[in-house]
Order: structure tokens, then C-alpha cells, then sequence
């Protein structure tokens, strides 16, 4: 983007000082991240893709009720609710996003001194992303306000088998035949993955708000690796919060890459689990019902087998989704998530023992 209308575009948000620099941050997968400096703080600039959410406006508005929820929190605790929660920096004129053509931008305070982690590559760090979102959702157990579906049918795996027949049926690329052995891995689950889902449905998994996104580099550290708050919150809406802990589980436990070419490479880190499990329960253990300790375990196979289906699915749809840089990488992707599943469902009941063990 032209440096000067970059420029323009921070000047709308109610910075505290005077602009002195705008440095781009990180790779942009879904938003265009900038770092502005002012004379005294730093700041977060984003562009929100549109076409990932096509409702801004309404996303932003989750993010702000959220986060002032966490907010009142953290000063009731007696913490700092400009470290410990993401701030939402509003623009001049008191709006939470500004609209620049098609474009959204939204600002944020930069939390100074905080890091973050790709990979729970020790005990503690699992233990401390468990925590980090075990607390979010904990602070978050009262929020009762309706939150906006941003993304239609996000885990919602009665959407995603509609989405499936109808792929099955079109045959788009024309795959469907060289994969039959991964179409009856989907069928051969469907019928328990749809059992899970009517309890969500049925209410006996209670609606929360969730993350949505709980890989760990969306956790933000304080120089001793504690944690500071949960950031990238886009995807917050309302599901059920088993949803954040299967992601993570899906996330962090993985022995291989979510597209590793050699199964052999990839399982479930049972170490990594029960870490991760601790700390989560440490934080979320009091506010959960005893329905939601019971399905906990089988969240993570949940939110596995959905990627194994979304994988496969964009593969035969002809890869019109998900980014590849190779003909099969979907397929390859779909495989090795499937490996992934195997493990978690052969460690099945280790994992519910886990989860007896910490109640």
C-alpha cells in the first residue's frame, strides 16, 4: 500500500501523539498487520479481510463487548486491563472501525514487552496456553449478550456435512473416484460426529463465547512466560467452548506438520494433552458443567475429524479454499490430519482418564 495513504488511514484512530513510523508486521496470511509508532506508545493497525468476514462491522462490535467484559474483570481482580486484555483503539470520531472504500481498518494498543510462541516445545508452555485460554474462557462464563455468526457454520458439523453431499454429489474436479478410501473415513464417523453436535443443539452443551482460534501464537507472554492475555479474537462468537480446547488439543499435541508427507511422523503427544489439560483446567475447571467434562476429550477428536472432512472436501471441490502449492497438498493435508485422529482415538480413553484424574 502507498505509504502516504497508509499514513492517512492511522491518522483516523485516536493515537496519543503524533505518527513517526508504520512498520509492516508479519506475514498478513488473513489481515494486512502494521506496527505505528507514535512520540510515546505503539499501536497495531490491521486490515480486515473482507472476504474472509464479510461482516466487519459486526465483528468488531463482538470484539468490543468482549473485550470490555475482560476488562471489567481484570480491574475487579485488581489487574491491568491494558496488558491483560486486548484495547480496541476507536477512531477520532468515536467509531470502532473505519471504512476506507472497501476496506476496514481497526486499530489496537501494542502490549510492549510481551512475546509469543509457535510451538508448546516444553511441558510448561502447554501447560501455560491451557491456562492462558482456560482463563479467557472463564472470565468469560457470565457474558450472556448475543455475539454475531461472523463465519456461517464455524465447527458446526451439521453445516460442513451439508457441505460435504453437496461436494460428494458435484464432483467439481473430478477427484471424487481416486479417493473413495478417504470418503468412507468420513462416513464411517458421521453418524457419532452428528450425535456430538445434537448436544450442542439440544443444549446440553451449553452455549459460551469462543475463541475460536487457540494456537498458541494467539497467547501473548510476559518475558517470564506468564501469561498475559489471548489476542486475535476476529473469530470470538457463540458455540460451545469445547470447540477452543479440541482446537488447541488439534494444535499443540501434533508429533508431525498438519501436512506432514510421512505418517510415521505424526500422532498425538499424550504428555503434551495432559499439560495442556492441567492448565486449562486450572482456570476453566470451576465454571464447567459436568456435560462438558465428560465430552472434553472427545472435542479433540471432534475438531480433528472436521479438518480431516474440510481438507478432503476442498481437495475434491478442486482446492478452491484453502491455499495449496502442490496438486495433492490438500489430499496430503487431509491424510495426515486423519493420521493425527487415529492416534488421538487409539489414546481415547488415556485422554478421558486424564481429564477424571484433574477434575
Amino acid at each position: 500500500m502507498n505509504t502516504s495513504h497508509l499514513h492517512a488511514i492511522a491518522e483516523v484512530f485516536d493515537f496519543d501523539a503524533p505518527i513517526v513510523g508504520i512498520e509492516t508486521l508479519g506475514a498478513g496470511f488473513i489481515n494486512d498487520t502494521y506496527v505505528v509508532t507514535t512520540e510515546l506508545s505503539r499501536y497495531i493497525l490491521q486490515r480486515k479481510n473482507h472476504l474472509v468476514f464479510p461482516d466487519v462491522p459486526a465483528m468488531m462490535d463482538n470484539i468490543w463487548r468482549v473485550t470490555a467484559h475482560l476488562k471489567a474483570k481484570v480491574r475487579a481482580a485488581g489487574g491491568d486491563p491494558e496488558r491483560e486484555v486486548l484495547t480496541v483503539v476507536p477512531t477520532r470520531s468515536g467509531a470502532i472501525y473505519h471504512r476506507d472504500g472497501d476496506n476496514y481498518w481497526a486499530a489496537s494498543l501494542y502490549i510492549e514487552g510481551s512475546v509469543t510462541h509457535n510451538k508448546a516445545d516444553t511441558p510448561r508452555l502447554a501447560y501455560m496456553g491451557g491456562k492462558g485460554i482456560g482463563r479467557f474462557q472463564a472470565m468469560l462464563a457470565d457474558f450472556t449478550e448475543p455475539l454475531t455468526e461472523v463465519i456461517k457454520g464455524f465447527h458446526n458439523i451439521r453445516w460442513r456435512f451439508e457441505q460435504w453431499d453437496r461436494s460428494l454429489q458435484e464432483d467439481r474436479a473430478g477427484r471424487k473416484a481416486s479417493v473413495s478410501e478417504e470418503i468412507a473415513w468420513i462416513e464411517r464417523r458421521r453418524s457419532k460426529m452428528l450425535a456430538f453436535w445434537e448436544l450442542v443443539e439440544r443444549g446440553i452443551l451449553p452455549m459460551r463465547v469462543t475463541h475460536n482460534d487457540t494456537k498458541l501464537s494467539n497467547i501473548l507472554f510476559d518475558e517470564r512466560d506468564e501469561v498475559l492475555c489471548v489476542i486475535d479474537l476476529d473469530t470470538v462468537m457463540t458455540s460451545t467452548a469445547l470447540n477452543d480446547f479440541g482446537d488447541a488439543i488439534r494444535s499443540y499435541t501434533n508429533t508431525g506438520a498438519e501436512d506432514d508427507t510421512d505418517l510415521s511422523r505424526v500422532s498425538m503427544d499424550i504428555d503434551v494433552f495432559r499439560h495442556y489439560a492441567e492448565g486449562y483446567l486450572s482456570e476453566r475447571g470451576s465454571t464447567m458443567t459436568a456435560n462438558e467434562r465428560e465430552w472434553l476429550a472427545f472435542s479433540a477428536l471432534y475438531i480433528t475429524f472436521e479438518q480431516v472432512l474440510r481438507f478432503l472436501m476442498d481437495y475434491i471441490d478442486g482446492d478452491s479454499y484453502y491455499k495449496t502449492v502442490y496438486p495433492t497438498h490438500n489430499l496430503v493435508r487431509a491424510r495426515a490430519q486423519h493420521r493425527l485422529l487415529e492416534s488421538m482415538e487409539q489414546q481415547y480413553d488415556t485422554m478421558c482418564e486424564i481429564i477424571r484424574g484433574l477434575s
